[in-house]
């Protein structure tokens, strides 16, 4: 199984290194620790990437209904 460390995941996920360490100490994905460094699943990764981008278009998507429903719409 392919594994990435902090580096590469925050890469990929387009953030920073500091802000992703933050998602794996608040528990937000699964890692492992090899000799000391964090490692993460690329499979979890893009798990957790998909699920985040799902959870945002559904506010997205609710924000939307409300603004319909308040007749702020163009």
């Amino acid at each position: 199984m392919m594994t990435l460390t902090t580096q590469q995941a925050a890469n990929f996920m387009n953030v920073s290194r500091p802000f992703f360490v933050a998602l794996l100490e608040e528990g937000k994905l699964d890692f492992h620790i090899v000799s000391g460094h964090r490692r993460v699943y690329l499979k979890d990764l893009k798990d957790y990437k998909i699920q985040s981008m799902d959870e945002r278009n559904k506010a997205l998507d609710d924000l939307a209904k409300q603004a319909q429903e308040l007749n702020m719409g163009y």
